[in-house]
C-alpha cells in the first residue's frame, strides 16, 4: 500500500511546532531548479544545509556548472540557507552502474543511484549533528517517492540520523519549482545528468 508522504512531512511539521522546535536539516540536493520549491518550502521550518553530491552527473564540466547554480540560487534567494559541496566520485556511480547501463530511466541504475546519494547525505548529516536529513529527489515526476522514502527510512536507521519523509511534488510543488526556475533564470535539462538518462533524453526527442 503506498504512503502519502507530504501527509506525513505535514504531521512531522506540526508536531515540530507544537513543540516550538526548528530542527537542523541537512537536505541533499540534485539541482537547482529541484531545490528552489524545497528550500521555500522548508526554510519556514528548519535552519537547512544544502548537500550537493551527485556523482552521476557526467562530464565534471556539467556537474560543476550545475554546483555552481546551485550555490548561485541560494545567495539569490536569501532564505539563510548554507551550502555543502560534496566529492565528485564518478567512478563510485559508474562501478553501481556496471551491468545496467541499458536500463531504462525509473529501474535498478536509478534505484542504486538514490541510495549512494542518500548514503553519503546521511553520513554527512551525522558527522555535522544535524537532526533530519532528506532529498530533493522526490520534486521530479520522473523520481519514486516510494523508493525514496523506503531506501531513507533504512539508511535513516543504520546511521542514527532520523529522514524526513516527503514528496515535494505533491502540492504543486514541482509546477512551483518550474516557475521559481524561470524567475531565477536557471540552467534546466530535461535529464538527470548521467549519460545514460542523457541518451534516453535525445532519443525521445528524436
Amino acid at each position: 500500500m503506498k504512503q502519502n508522504y507530504q501527509l506525513v512531512l505535514e504531521k512531522t511539521i506540526q508536531e515540530l511546532q507544537k513543540e516550538g522546535k526548528r530542527p537542523s536539516l541537512l537536505l541533499h540536493s540534485c539541482c537547482g531548479p529541484c531545490s528552489s520549491y524545497v528550500m521555500e518550502y522548508l526554510a519556514q521550518y528548519f535552519d537547512i544545509t544544502i548537500f550537493y553530491y551527485n556523482p552521476n552527473i557526467a562530464p565534471e564540466s556539467e556537474f560543476r556548472f550545475r554546483a555552481e547554480e546551485q550555490e548561485r540560487l541560494i545567495g539569490e534567494m536569501g532564505l539563510g540557507v548554507k551550502y555543502q559541496l560534496g566529492k565528485y566520485d564518478s567512478e563510485r556511480f559508474f562501478a553501481l552502474a556496471k551491468g545496467l547501463e541499458d536500463q531504462p530511466e525509473g529501474g535498478e541504475r536509478c534505484f542504486r543511484c538514490y541510495r549512494l546519494r542518500l548514503e553519503e547525505a546521511a553520513k554527512a548529516a551525522k558527522d555535522g549533528d544535524f537532526d533530519y536529513f532528506t532529498t530533493t529527489l522526490s520534486i521530479s515526476p520522473h523520481k519514486n517517492a516510494q523508493v525514496l522514502n523506503e531506501l531513507g527510512k533504512e539508511i535513516s536507521e543504520k546511521y542514527g540520523v532520523p529522514y524526513l519523509f516527503s514528496d515535494f511534488k505533491k502540492k504543486n510543488g514541482y509546477r512551483r519549482s518550474c516557475e521559481l526556475s524561470a524567475e531565477y533564470n536557471l540552467y534546466r535539462q530535461d535529464y538527470c545528468g548521467c549519460p545514460f538518462s542523457k541518451a534516453e533524453a535525445e532519443a525521445r526527442k528524436h
